[in-house]
């Protein structure tokens, strides 16, 4: 909420008023045209002797000052680059060399198993290409309406603006509350038990507010003057958003939409208490027990056996390149769009 005040004053141009500074405005906005000359001296007189007793805070920087701070600024921030580097480095070089040999035909084909030699990630993969495309069917429609009523439709006010802090806060909400809340909500509210659909409301609620602050965030890049023309020419308002909004804006929410499940894919939490440590086979319907990635790798790295932990480097290769591939989609989309914009 602090931070949402202070970014909108940025925006606005509005800064609080400061108090217990004496100016003599008010005064010479009173006096007479004949006695403003001798009230302008006296304002510089003023002026004059409370700058020599009160001394100055801040010292004059010179340019010698400021390039020292420019180059510690570029050394702090190089070395922070630097070390981020190097443990992404070390993370990736340690799952490459456990996980990349156990990465073969069998293993993608075959099923999940007590044995690590038979063991596969076949229902894994689909678990959680039925989930992530689930997600996206529930969780993208809702998404972008809810931006597009927050952004074309909806008026400013107090309501829309308590509307917004709490997608913003639920933005920030730890993955595993949503976990508990989908438990509690969907699997013994609704009776939808431990589901394919349960696992995918969950993800949906959690990859809403990035979907709807993209969507908003594309849907504002749009120049005011699309609408001002369309509805010059007596367009209305909904034929405004699909004809003229929409299409300028949809590269900018397939991108946020893109990155949003990919993230919500990439989950454990969420689907720690919905998903199955076992199953033989994929889901067949909604209804259904799922296997997922995320889940899968959390239970192997906490098996016993060693050989497991090297099928979980192994799984986790295969989803780093899903999240991979999304994330080189929404770069593409992007690039493209931003090449083919003629505004």
């Amino acid at each position: 909420m602090i931070a949402a005040t202070i970014g909108r004053r940025i925006h606005t141009g509005k800064t609080p008023k400061k108090k217990g500074r004496l100016s003599l405005e008010p005064l010479t906005s009173r006096i007479s045209p004949k006695a403003k000359p001798l009230t302008k001296r006296l304002a510089e007189e003023y002026h004059q002797v409370r700058s020599r007793l009160i001394p100055r805070r801040r010292r004059e920087l010179t340019l010698r000052r400021r390039y020292i701070k420019s180059r510690i600024g570029m050394a702090v921030t190089g070395s922070s680059l630097v070390v981020a580097v190097v443990f992404l480095t070390y993370l990736m070089w340690s799952v490459i060399s456990q996980g990349i040999g156990g990465i073969d035909g069998q293993f993608l084909s075959y099923f999940p198993s007590r044995w690590p030699d038979k063991a596969g990630i076949y229902p894994v993969i689909l678990g959680s290409l039925y989930l992530m495309a689930l997600t996206m069917i529930i969780a993208v429609p809702v998404g972008v309406g809810a931006a597009i009523y927050l952004v074309e439709i909806a008026p400013d006010s107090i309501y829309t603006r308590f509307l917004r802090r709490v997608i913003q806060n639920l933005a920030g909400v730890p993955s595993i509350v949503f976990g508990l809340v989908g438990v509690a909500i969907f699997v013994r509210l609704f009776q939808l038990k431990f589901s394919l659909l349960s696992g995918a409301l969950t993800l949906s609620i959690m990859a809403l507010p990035i979907i709807i602050v993209s969507t908003e965030e594309a849907l504002k890049s749009v120049p005011m003057g699309f609408r001002e023309a369309a509805r010059g020419l007596g367009a209305s308002r909904w034929k405004t958003v699909r004809h003229h909004v929409l299409p300028n804006a949809l590269p900018g929410i397939m991108t946020g939409s893109i990155l949003a499940l990919s993230r919500a894919i990439g989950e454990t939490a969420p689907i720690l208490f919905i998903g199955f440590t076992f199953a033989k086979v994929p889901p067949s319907s909604i209804h259904d027990p799922f296997l997922a990635l995320p889940l899968t790798i959390f239970y192997w790295t906490r098996h016993e056996k060693a050989a497991f932990h090297d099928l979980a480097a192994s799984t986790i290769l295969v989803l780093l390149l899903i999240l991979f591939i999304m994330n080189s989609i929404a770069i593409i989309i992007r690039h493209r769009a931003q090449s083919r914009r003629k505004w």
